[in-house]
């Protein structure tokens, strides 16, 4: 017998959401593993807020909102909220019940820069690291660093000579722009949307974009990613990025660290023995003489070592498809550090939950 086709919806829904979510779904071990690491943050969100006046929305809702925003390739914070108006599974993620209503999108603006004050993203990032180092999977003696252009939120047409009277422009916000016969350069130039942004190429015959570097320490053993940073986009940002990253591991042991051709230089190659740190770079000798010699090559190590270096692409290209980090939607450093940590951390859970399902029993 056919069925009818009833439309009414039902008054009253007795099933919770936990209920709706299936056991073996991939997002409950990544559940898990968040709402440790913000029971382990609970004292710095105290310090955030006055112990009076109104209840805010709960800083622990607004990161995982902000985690499944990374995940899912959400392009922007108000879809992501109409997303969890009616998404059963983003509602379970996030900490809503079915009747729950949504926070407007401007809530994660007016949040953020009280998250940023107090450092949140990296003390997120470490708790999900230190989850990852109490279940053995990260190395403390072999690393990887690397760098990458991350495009800054400002159109070329913005890089304008710093001296440049803005009453003498016409045309409204977006006129018309001939750069032909001009030199533009960054000691000269600035972008009036986002100062902080600098032109810079990847290499020879690459076209000039506004952007900034970001940077990554990878350890060996898994792929994970142990420390990040986003500078302004120089010539010299890769090596002095990797040597400040380097001083922040906390170890007394010798360690080694893999790195490309642009690490290849005498002023890097003695920052890391200084550091205790054995530089397993890749020899550039193009016109010009190593600044390591057969005393590193010679060992298998290195030969290892300049293997699985390769893997930091893997977080790189997840980070730039997955988690829209290859065009930032933010201007100014503190708030591209932000993205750029959280969108690693969630990377780095999603790892440590493949990792964990390789491991029988």
């Amino acid at each position: 017998m056919r069925g009818t086709d009833l439309q009414q919806a039902g008054l009253f829904s007795y099933v919770s959401a936990e209920a709706r979510i299936p056991q073996s779904h991939p997002l409950r071990p990544i559940r898990a593993m968040v709402d440790t690491a913000l029971k382990g943050l609970t004292g710095r969100f105290e310090a955030m807020y006055s112990q009076v006046g109104r209840p805010s929305i709960p800083p622990e809702k607004l990161l995982r909102a902000l985690l499944l925003q990374v995940f899912y390739s959400i392009r922007s914070e108000r879809l992501l909220v109409e997303q969890l108006d009616y998404n059963l599974l983003f509602r379970w993620f996030v900490g809503l019940s079915v009747d729950d209503p949504v926070w407007d999108h401007s809530t994660f603006s007016k949040n953020r820069d009280r998250l940023l004050e107090s450092d949140i993203a990296e003390a997120f990032f470490r708790q999900i690291l230190d989850q990852a180092q109490a279940k053995g999977l990260t190395s403390d003696e072999h690393f990887s660093v690397d760098g990458t252009l991350i495009e800054a939120w400002a159109s070329m047409k913005s890089f304008r000579p710093k001296d440049e009277d803005d009453s003498d422009s016409d045309g409204g916000r977006n006129a018309e722009r001939d750069f032909h016969g001009e030199k533009r350069r960054n000691d000269t130039h600035a972008s009036t949307t986002d100062p902080q942004a600098r032109l810079y190429k990847k290499g020879k015959g690459k076209e000039s974009k506004l952007c900034y570097l970001g940077h990554t320490l990878m350890e060996n053993r898994n792929g994970l990613i142990v420390d990040v940073e986003v500078t302004q986009a120089t010539g010299t940002a890769e090596r002095e990025a990797a040597i400040e990253m380097l001083e922040r591991l906390s170890t007394a042991e010798r360690i080694t660290v893999a790195g490309d051709k642009g690490y290849d230089s005498q002023a890097f190659v003695e920052s890391c023995r200084r550091l205790k740190v054995t530089p397993h770079v890749a020899q550039n000798t193009t016109n010009r003489r190593s600044a390591i010699d057969g005393r590193t090559t010679r060992h298998p190590g290195y030969t290892v070592s300049q293997t699985i270096r390769k893997r930091i692409e893997e977080g790189f290209g997840w980070a730039k498809t997955v988690g829209a980090l290859r065009k930032t939607k933010f201007r100014g450093l503190p708030r591209l550090n932000f993205q750029a940590r959280l969108t690693f951390a969630a990377y780095n859970l999603i790892r440590i939950r493949n990792l964990a399902a390789e491991v029988p029993g």
